[in-house]
């Protein structure tokens, strides 16, 4: 018969574990969607969890005496878990930005799809490359980058070892308006090309005031668009490996 013996600061541990590795997997885009069965992720985060445990040592383990010092712990572990997995969301955000701006760009706005992860009404363009940056991030192994700075993230901020300060405040901030810069970038070549065709389709429209230039513009701004589209979709890929590549290292900054 199978007897585990566990103290109560090893469980407390334990605890404190599951707690940064859920929060963490529910910062990820492409984990907390509607798809995948609630059962399926909270098992999934308690193997992980005891993966991660044993490799603290029985010193990393706090022990805390009175529900309140384990009640702010645990909020501790929520956040550094959301702090790490935001420097992954913000690029799939980044993403998105850049396809609801190329689609508004090309008077694609309107046309919108269900996503199946959020359940949600989202622009054409931008689910499709979210699902772009999804194969991307895949083929570049960024669910191994992920697993190691998870592990990584309990050598610089051992359980019970949360503290806010301004620094990660202000890096957190940088962060996020990262994605209205990185989603420029992506959508930059498509969105500066079918602004000068609009300047061009106004000057036609000066001069030629009896051709219907909304008629003709609509899908010749649609072609051009989805046209540069696929010229520019190598260079976004090579892009978003970066990306993906310096998301590490934005995660182990934020807890450092």
């Amino acid at each position: 018969m199978l007897t585990i013996s566990l103290t109560l600061a090893e469980l407390q541990g334990f605890l404190l574990v599951f707690l940064r590795t859920g929060a963490f997997l529910l910062a990820i885009p492409f984990w907390n969607g509607a798809g995948l069965p609630v059962l399926f992720r909270v098992g999934f985060a308690l193997a992980a969890s005891l993966l991660l445990a044993p490799r603290l040592g029985p010193g990393a383990l706090p022990f805390a005496a009175d529900v309140l010092r384990l009640g702010v712990a645990a909020a501790g572990e929520v956040m550094v878990g959301l702090l790490a997995g935001v420097a992954i969301r913000v690029i799939f955000e980044a993403v998105q930005l850049a396809g609801e701006l190329a689609g508004y760009q090309m008077g694609l706005a309107i046309a919108e799809v269900l996503d199946p992860t959020t359940e949600d009404q989202v622009p054409l363009l931008g689910q499709f490359l979210s699902l772009v940056a999804t194969l991307v991030f895949l083929a570049t192994h960024g669910h191994h980058a992920l697993i190691r700075t998870l592990t990584e993230s309990f050598t610089i901020l051992p359980p019970n070892g949360f503290h806010a300060e301004a620094a990660t405040i202000d890096r957190l901030a940088r962060l996020t308006a990262e994605v209205f810069g990185n989603g420029l970038r992506a959508a930059a070549p498509v969105v500066v090309a079918l602004v000068l065709a609009t300047v061009a389709f106004g000057v036609v429209a000066r001069t030629v005031p009896q051709m219907n230039i909304f008629v003709v513009s609509l899908p010749l701004n649609i072609a051009l668009g989805l046209v540069l589209l696929g010229l520019t979709l190598p260079h976004l890929v090579g892009y978003l490996a970066e990306l993906f590549a310096g998301a590490p290292r934005h995660m182990l900054q934020l807890l450092r």
